[in-house]
């Protein structure tokens, strides 16, 4: 019951609105330039001298695709030339250096990510070279214990790379899918064959990944509900650990791939509703649980497992087991998390070449939390994760007095209350099965920047 959830249409069009989907709090639009080296240096050195210490998370972003996909909104490189890689990963390895002198050594590394752009792009000699580096610097685990995972295009992987993640201690992969049907795949230009990717997948279970994760894309042009019904079925009978079911938000205005998309030829409002209730239908008769913000994951999961232990956590690269952690940034317009401070890198080569090169972090812009945005990050991410808040732990930890400090936002719940979205008492806010899909609107009655009416741009929550 924790774990399921009630999908209500009439709730959904009524919530429909945009918003932040809260891989941080405040969200990257409250960062500014005022944030910079000097002020991350002094946040690293605050959480070196903490007791016990904390862990340690690296993201490490690849950004080159060798095709566009046109829906893809992330920061990438797109070259078929695979030597551009060479130049960006020797910056790399020497930003690698310029962090690792910022943290204690004995600090170990329990989480591992290489996102993108398409970290396969990237040759097997160079893979290999950027961990043993990564190693030389950080304090890598090397008992498979650690959470170490990478983002694979199953067109850029086959057998042998499969083996040499393997090899290298990554334990988790991430593939991307989108849709097998080949007129979406035509429309969006990315043609990838359910063989090839089935392929990638059970070789993956050959060589003892210990979770594997599938990434699909509900919304896109030429889907249809029947058509998205048999690409969900393949992918349910290969059992995938993790299924993450995102929403296409086309803003051709903000992602210059989109405007290749054909709007007349994009599912109407309604069928993708359509399509999502059915997604999350076949899901569940599946097995999968729903953890919230389009991820799903088998009941054994360590992420459904971390739920309903109450140590799930939310950071950029979505849900994570490892709350605990600083997360370190690196490559171009990585964001990371330390103490409580976010920063972000610059966003094109040319800028992170002549920051490297001159000796300096990559830092552009970030933000320092104050003891609200402390406050209000704690109480969004337990809804978010959870699904739950204890107000009396929140208010002894923080020395307030919750009903009068949130008296704003406790007057708006109500309404969601008598929707039937969550439930108010003895001190605990639960969100009801009706409310799950709708967290994103439940956690903007405690973002302080919406409240003030910050100018944002957000995609619908749904």
């Amino acid at each position: 019951m924790f774990q399921s959830l009630v999908f209500d249409p009439e709730l959904i069009r009524r919530y429909d609105t945009s918003g932040p989907r809260y891989t941080s709090y405040p969200t990257a639009v409250q960062f500014h330039d005022g944030f910079g080296e000097a002020q991350y240096r002094m946040a690293a050195q605050f959480t070196n001298g903490r007791v016990p210490p904390r862990p340690l998370s690296l993201y490490v972003h690849i950004p080159f695709c060798d095709t566009l996909c046109f829906y893809c909104g992330c920061n990438k490189v797109v070259t078929k030339n695979r030597a551009r890689a060479a130049p960006y990963l020797e910056r790399l390895h020497r930003e690698i250096a310029l962090q690792a002198k910022l943290f204690d050594r004995e600090r170990p590394v329990d989480q591992l990510h290489w996102g993108g752009g398409t970290p396969t792009f990237i040759s097997h000699n160079e893979m290999c070279t950027l961990m043993r580096v990564i190693g030389e610097h950080f304090a890598l685990r090397d008992d498979d214990s650690g959470e170490y995972s990478i983002e694979v295009d199953p067109r850029e992987t086959d057998d042998d790379t499969i083996a040499v993640l393997r090899e290298l201690g990554f334990n988790r992969l991430s593939l991307g899918v989108q849709d097998f049907e080949p007129r979406v795949q035509m429309a969006v230009n990315r043609l990838q064959s359910e063989r090839k990717t089935l392929a990638v997948m059970e070789q993956a279970r050959k060589q003892g990944f210990k979770s594997l994760s599938v990434d699909l894309i509900y919304g896109l042009p030429l889907q249809s509900v029947a058509s998205f019904a048999q690409t969900l079925d393949k992918i349910i009978a290969a059992q995938p650990d993790r299924v993450s079911v995102f929403n296409y938000a086309h803003l051709p205005a903000l992602f210059m791939p989109q405007q290749r998309i054909k709007e007349e030829e994009l599912p109407s409002p309604a069928e993708k509703l359509e399509i999502l209730q059915m997604t999350i239908e076949r899901l569940a008769q599946a097995g999968y649980l729903y953890i919230g913000m389009d991820h799903f994951a088998k009941p054994d999961d360590e992420m459904a497992v971390a739920q309903r232990d109450g140590t799930l956590y939310r950071n950029f690269q979505g849900y994570s087991t490892h709350a605990d952690c600083d997360l370190i940034a690196l490559g171009i317009t990585a964001i990371g998390k330390v103490g409580d401070s976010y920063s972000q890198n610059v966003k094109t080569l040319d800028e992170y070449y002549e920051r490297i090169d001159a000796g300096v972090l990559p830092i552009f812009r970030g933000v320092q939390l104050d003891g609200d945005d402390v406050l209000r990050r704690e109480i969004i991410t337990q809804l978010i994760c959870h699904f739950e808040l204890n107000m009396s732990l929140i208010e002894r930890r923080f020395s307030i007095d919750f009903a009068r400090y949130f008296a704003k936002e406790l007057a708006e719940l109500s309404v969601m209350e008598s929707d039937g979205l969550l439930a108010v008492y003895n001190q605990v806010i639960r969100v009801q099965p009706a409310g799950r899909l709708l967290i994103r609107n439940i956690c903007m009655v405690f973002d302080r920047y919406l409240r003030e009416g910050q100018a944002q741009r957000f995609s619908k929550v749904i």
